[in-house]
């Protein structure tokens, strides 16, 4: 009797541990549903502006983020100073990115592959859904990510995006929230990861 209770609490432990904070007190419901959408720089016609600020590593860089759709699966992220000197200009199309440009600061493998993840993810459009779950004013839909999985966490009432996180099977790596008033273009998105020091805000651009 003793051996099974210490057995049934070593499962509850490791049980327990291995659990997503994400997914906890959601139920999971059947869907019919292929994909989930990200709408906010789904439009050939906008040029998406913002006022940036990214923080890495303790070095704090600002300015101006264009987000440009340039073809049906293809985005242009450039990031400049007010003044206009670019500070990175990346290019995705389907799988396949491209670094046209990086300042030197900025320039280090592990720091460009996370930029590269971060607005991968930001501007990706579909993706396939693999589990459906619900909490009292949200539905969350379970994607594929490689060796990672995203939750895009959708307003049950508007039907707006409001969030995506970016997890391992165990832990949350990666966060954006998304503050929208018309639930098509983000006023206001902030990147933040769980384990790197590395934080991207973004405000739309308003012209005075």
């Amino acid at each position: 009797m003793i051996r099974f209770l210490a057995i049934s609490l070593l499962a509850t432990v490791v049980l327990t541990s291995c659990s997503l904070k994400t997914t906890e007190g959601l139920r999971q419901v059947p869907f019919t549903k292929i994909e989930v959408e990200n709408p906010y720089f789904s439009n050939a016609e906008i040029d998406y502006v913002y006022k940036a600020k990214i923080e890495v590593y303790g070095k704090n860089f600002g300015g101006i983020l264009i987000i440009k759709k340039i073809a049906a699966e293809s985005h242009r992220v450039v990031f400049t100073t007010e003044f206009g000197s670019k500070l990175f200009d990346f290019q995705f199309e389907d799988d396949t990115f491209t670094k046209n440009f990086v300042v030197e600061e900025l320039d280090k493998n592990f720091i460009i592959n996370i930029l590269k993840d971060d607005f991968k993810l930001l501007v990706n459009e579909k993706t396939k859904i693999l589990e459906v779950y619900e909490s009292e004013n949200q539905r969350i839909y379970k994607t594929h990510n490689d060796e990672r999985f995203n939750f895009y966490f959708i307003n049950a009432g508007t039907g707006q995006l409001q969030k995506i996180v970016n997890t391992s099977k165990t832990k949350e790596k990666m966060e954006i929230d998304f503050m929208s008033s018309d639930g098509k273009i983000a006023d206001t998105i902030a990147i933040k990861h769980s384990n790197i020091k590395l934080t991207i805000d973004l405000e739309k651009f308003k012209n005075e």
